[in-house]
């Protein structure tokens, strides 16, 4: 198990990051940080590496039958690994580039709000959470976990699905 763990999460892990940087740099988002639609898109894409090692697995290693815990602690691997990867993609991304990212995402965020009608105080107040937001990610021990909880829901639930599919050995079974 461990060895599609390692092959499929490093697989994902640099689907993702790369998809990750295409995505800051050329997909325009509201708030100049690329499209967040597209970043979920892609970690769908790069995490749906789970389905094809949870296959392999269940018909290579286990004779076409696999239990959904098994299954499911396969796919959390995958999807941690990943995490992994993409959390310290993003720390060499954000060493790079980060501060010139977070002022223009903190400053996309204040202008959405200033075209929404924001205004007054409520625009200092919100200004200055931002700020303090801002603030806060510099710190990697903050940044750090924010980023694994960016990828690793949509992991566990691409891994629940896929669990629950092949645990049925009749789900795409096995040719040969």
């Amino acid at each position: 198990m461990v060895r599609f763990i390692l092959i499929y999460g490093a697989i994902a892990g640099v689907v993702i990051v790369a998809l990750m940087q295409l995505n800051i740099r050329f997909i325009p988002g509201e708030t100049g940080a690329g499209s967040v639609a597209a970043g979920y898109l892609f970690m769908l894409m790069a995490l749906s590496t789970i389905f094809v090692a949870v296959k392999k697995y269940r018909d290579q290693e286990l004779g076409g039958v696999i239990r959904f815990w098994s299954a499911f602690r396969l796919g959390l691997g995958i999807a941690v690994l990943t995490g992994i990867i993409y959390a310290l993609g993003w720390e060499i991304y954000y060493a790079f580039g980060g501060s010139e990212w977070m002022q223009a995402y903190t400053e996309g965020l204040i202008d959405s709000q200033r075209a929404g009608g924001l205004s007054g105080e409520e625009l200092e107040a919100f200004i200055a959470q931002t700020e303090q937001m801002a603030a806060m990610y510099e710190n990697p021990l903050f940044r750090i976990p924010l980023t694994l909880s960016e990828i690793l829901p949509v992991g566990i639930l691409i891994d629940l699905v896929a669990a629950g599919l092949f645990r049925n050995p009749k789900f795409l079974p096995a040719h040969g």
